[in-house]
Parts: C-alpha cells; sequence; structure tokens
C-alpha cells in the first residue's frame, strides 16, 4: 500500500481482532480509542475503561507498530462523569504503559476553551495531539492556544465535518482549511496546499449535497 512522500497512513482497530486483521496489512501505525468517560466508552465500544486498556496492550503488542491513542472525552464529559483534574493525568499514565506510541485528546463535545486548553496542558503536557470539535465555536481559538503551548499535532478533517451520535448535539471537527489558513498565517510551513484543499472541500460540499460547516467554504 503505497502513499506520497511524508503522508502516514493509519487503520483503526477497537479490538484483539481487529488487531490481528491490521498486522496482516501494510499499514504503518494504527490508531486505538478509548474514552475518559465511563458512560461513553460503554456506548461508543461497549466496553469498560479497564476493559479497553486491557485491549489496547494486546493491540499494542498484536500489531507491533505505532499505536496512537484517542482519548473521548478528555476535555469533559456530557454524562458528566468525568473530573479532568483528577481523571485524565492517571488515564495517560495508564495508556503509557500500555505500550502507546502517541495519545491524542479528543473534545469530543466540543468543550474546550483557551483556559481548559492550558489547564489541560499543565496537567499532561505538550506531548499530546489535540482532536478538536466545533460545537461551541471555539476549535480553532483553543488549536492556536495549544500550538502556543507546545502542541505540534491536530486532528482536523475537511470541511469541519464529523462528530460522534453518542455526544448529545456534537458537531463537527474543526475544519482543515481553518487550521492550514492559521498556520501559513503565523509563517508555519505545513506542507499542504490551501488552494487545491479549499478546492477538495468544495468538492466535498457539492458530493454530499448541503453546506458545510467550514466557514473558508462559504467565502466567494
Amino acid at each position: 500500500m503505497g502513499s506520497p512522500p511524508g503522508v502516514v497512513l493509519y487503520g483503526l482497530v477497537a479490538n484483539r481482532r481487529g488487531a490481528e486483521r491490521g498486522a496482516c496489512t501494510p499499514l504503518q501505525s494504527f490508531t486505538y480509542t478509548l474514552s475518559l468517560s465511563e458512560g461513553y466508552s460503554q456506548k461508543n465500544t461497549r466496553q469498560t475503561i479497564t476493559d479497553s486498556l486491557r485491549a489496547l496492550a494486546e493491540v499494542v503488542h498484536i500489531v507491533a507498530r505505532p499505536v496512537d491513542v484517542v482519548v473521548s472525552c478528555a476535555f469533559g464529559s456530557p454524562f458528566d462523569d468525568v473530573d479532568v483534574r483528577r481523571d485524565l493525568p492517571k488515564l495517560v499514565t495508564e495508556i503509557r504503559s500500555c505500550g502507546a506510541a502517541a495519545i491524542t485528546l479528543a473534545d469530543t463535545t466540543g468543550m474546550a476553551t483557551p483556559r481548559v486548553v492550558k489547564d489541560i496542558i499543565d496537567l499532561v503536557g505538550s506531548e499530546v495531539g489535540f482532536h478538536l470539535h466545533e460545537t461551541r465555536h471555539t476549535a480553532l481559538l483553543s488549536a492556536f492556544t495549544a500550538l502556543r503551548l507546545g502542541v505540534r499535532r491536530f486532528d482536523t478533517s475537511t470541511g469541519g465535518i464529523g462528530g460522534s451520535p453518542f455526544a448529545p448535539n456534537a458537531a463537527g471537527n474543526l475544519a482543515t482549511e481553518s487550521l492550514v489558513a492559521l498556520l501559513h498565517d503565523e509563517g508555519l510551513a505545513t506542507g499542504v496546499d490551501l488552494s487545491t484543499l479549499l478546492s477538495v472541500g468544495r468538492w466535498l460540499q457539492e458530493a454530499i449535497g448541503h453546506p458545510l460547516p467550514s466557514p473558508l467554504l462559504q467565502l466567494p
């Protein structure tokens, strides 16, 4: 399975069976999702957090390639069952002890603000990725804050598509073109051609058949 230079293809695995299938592919890396929220974990993967950690250790061993663990509800839970300051550092430590190559913190319900971002980086450091949602229209501001505090990995989506059926009223992800435009304005190289990215977003918008939430796609 080939990919352009600088592009890393990831496979999403959820359990031992997925890991066994993934190990038979030429994929370079894998993603595994678990949650800081017990309620969300049960709805999303039908596992407890403890079971998810046990499965993660198996996945890391089976695929024998880098695994990026995405932590859902890392900024708060729609079920009010998370104390971020108490729970997140402990879970991050447990994930690293399972052999994860990277950790990405997902703001599943779009609760991030600059203050919350700073608090989380103070808790776990900047060697994490951020996966931000636009539920409260603070994702780009939160990404900029994280960038200034040393975070260098961000999950985004073309056109701002995305969301979760298990998080009430969750909006899509931070739009890739919004973050790329900001990074370029900051003088940072991304290797992404913004005009081409916008063309892809407009094609996607036509293919889906309705306007996408990305503000840049709505500009003339």
